[in-house]
């Protein structure tokens, strides 16, 4: 078996960039590790993002706001620069507010107490003169990855949807050289660097990142079958399903025209049939009824 016994040493590491080695590790797993902790590391792990924002005085993005110097593009581009630290299931409403003269920062944003803003430095927008006044509503998720605004659809009129970047790492770096260790001259060393939005230490993204490897891996050691959800049996009043004929079911076109010679049309016929009753159709076969009531069972529709 072949010996894993490498160290990982931080050479570098800050609140944003972090230069990692990996060594001595067997020849050709350096690829295999900096590959492997790359792909997780920009997809994978969880982060937080304003998913929406909602802002007063505009029905879409391509309009201005009065005494603000940026259009209402500029300021969703920079809302997108907003990094948050969130973990929670559940959407959060955070409220940007600001009037007079001045700039408005990520630090003015009202976010509820499990919602952090990490760069409050950031510059949102610039407001003209005392009458000016800025009022958004803003959603915060959490999530993975990202998320492309074209997927969503506004819930109320004003509500202007975001591209979201929920990963908290911005970019991943390795390279693998050659290192010695006693008589062997051939062992790898992983040279990996990661650069971070501010949210999340780098040190801590790799472990993350290496968790998640390893459960994925264990699944394929030790597999944990995932629950399958249970069909609830259909009400056999008043239900739209029971219309449906047997060709919109999805069988096979032999089945199907079986059934409907044999005199079942719809659901609703099939349903009150049962095991027996299917056996006796001309040209139905065991593994024919089998599909039939697998199909049925998965719409809910239970077979005596």
């Amino acid at each position: 078996m072949l010996a894993i016994n490498f160290k990982t040493t931080a050479q570098a590491e800050t609140k944003d960039f972090g230069r990692f080695e990996l060594s001595p590790i067997e020849p050709g797993y350096g690829q295999t590790l900096g590959n492997a902790l790359r792909r997780v590391l920009l997809s994978s792990l969880p982060g937080a993002a304003i998913t929406s924002a909602t802002i007063e005085g505009a029905t879409h993005q391509f309009t201005t706001l009065a005494g603000v110097k940026e259009d209402v593009v500029e300021l969703l581009l920079n809302l997108k620069q907003v990094r948050l630290k969130y973990s929670g299931e559940e959407p959060v409403t955070a409220k940007l507010q600001s009037s007079g003269a001045g700039k408005v920062k990520a630090s003015d944003i009202e976010a509820p107490a499990k919602v952090t803003v990490v760069n409050k430095d950031l510059l949102l927008a610039n407001l003209a003169d005392k009458k000016t006044k800025l009022s958004v509503k803003l959603e915060i998720q959490s999530g993975y990855g990202y998320l492309p605004a074209q997927n969503r659809t506004p819930k109320h009129l004003g509500e202007i949807i975001l591209d979201a970047a929920f990963s908290p790492v911005v970019r991943v770096n390795f390279h693998v050289e050659t290192v010695r260790l006693g008589r062997r001259a051939d062992l790898d060393k992983l040279v990996l660097e990661i650069f971070t939005n501010g949210v999340i230490k780098p040190s801590e993204a790799l472990n993350q990142a290496a968790e998640i490897l390893i459960r994925s891996f264990d699944q394929i050691i030790n597999p944990v079958a995932a629950p399958e959800p249970k069909a609830e049996p259909i009400l056999l009043d008043d239900n739209d399903l029971l219309k449906l004929s047997v060709e919109e079911l999805d069988l096979p076109t032999r089945i199907a025209n079986a059934l409907r010679k044999g005199g079942y049309a719809t659901v609703a016929d099939l349903a009150g049939a049962t095991h027996p009753d299917f056996a006796k159709v001309k040209n139905l076969g065991g593994k024919s009824v089998e599909i039939i009531i697998k199909k049925l069972k998965s719409k809910g529709v239970e077979i005596k």
